[in-house]
């Protein structure tokens, strides 16, 4: 297989780039072919902008969307977005590998996102109109990849749970998972996601780095998330979900099919979403998550 591990961290010894080192040993160990998109390292211009297209016409208003869309049938992109764009092509697995930075991916991943999807390429694909709006949510030019979301976060896993003081952990990964992944066709596996991460011990972190790696090298196989598809009759003329459809489901769950994928899992096991962390003594200072 082909795996693409897009990673955003500035730290190289950091765990996140200790779990990423071991990825990538494990993966081309089992015999995968890896591409590594490490953002911070390639000093990745996070920023879109006018400097995107310096084929334009600079005394005309930009339109981000549309400039981007027309350098992509042109050929006039800038070189470092389309080989990315190459690489997401070229992968059967991509993975975002990231902290999570005040609920949300750090910005330079997020202008990844920005650059490289480009209008027509990740978005604006097929027909738009009447009961079909483009083929996205399950469909697009990503359709037949697996993604999956890895991140490392400071807090407790409780603080993530359904009750959670910060919002469950499926809400907040919702605009990446459900859009940033599956909105251009991507099959999104469970989230790999490690809680408490600045408190543990050596041997935690090699515990994470072989779950991490075991979660990679099953990608293939691992049921999806069943995100509904947008195409797939579950939604009306307006893309609007059938009544019928979402049974006792509230909120975002209403756009999975049964049986419904909500993280539960802490390493290896099912995650403990009581008042309890890694470390009974992490919280005995005054450090704050």
């Amino acid at each position: 297989m082909n795996y693409l591990i897009v990673y955003a961290h500035p730290e190289p010894t950091s765990l996140n780039g200790f779990l990423r080192d071991h990825a990538l040993a494990a993966l081309r160990d089992a015999g995968h072919q890896v591409a590594l998109s490490d953002l911070y390292a390639m000093r990745w211009k996070a920023t879109a902008d006018a400097l995107d297209f310096p084929a334009r016409d600079p005394e005309q208003p930009l339109d981000y969307g549309r400039a981007s869309g027309e350098a992509y049938r042109a050929g006039q992109q800038s070189p470092e977005v389309a080989e990315e764009q190459r690489k997401l092509l070229w992968a059967d697995c991509v993975v975002l590998q990231f902290p999570l930075w005040w609920y949300g991916m750090p910005a330079i991943l997020k202008g990844w996102v920005d650059r490289v999807y480009a209008y027509g390429f990740a978005y604006g694909v097929g027909q738009h109109g009447g009961g079909r709006w483009g083929d996205r949510f399950g469909e697009g030019a990503l359709a037949g990849r697996r993604a999956m979301v890895a991140t490392t976060v400071g807090g407790r896993a409780a603080h993530y749970g359904p009750l959670g003081v910060n919002g469950q952990i499926d809400d907040i990964l919702w605009p990446i998972q459900h859009g940033v992944l599956f909105y251009p066709g991507m099959a999104v596996v469970p989230p790999t996601v490690f809680y408490e991460v600045r408190h543990i011990a050596p041997e935690t972190a090699q515990q994470l780095a072989r779950h991490y790696a075991d979660r990679l090298l099953a990608m293939p196989d691992t049921a999806p998330i069943p995100f509904r598809t947008q195409n797939g009759g579950d939604y009306d003329q307006h893309q609007v979900l059938r009544e019928q459809h979402a049974g006792a489901a509230s909120g975002l769950q209403v756009h999975q099919r049964e049986p419904r994928f909500l993280a539960n899992t802490l390493l290896a096991g099912p995650a403990d979403f009581q008042p309890t962390h890694l470390a009974p003594t992490s919280r005995d200072s005054a450090d704050a998550d």
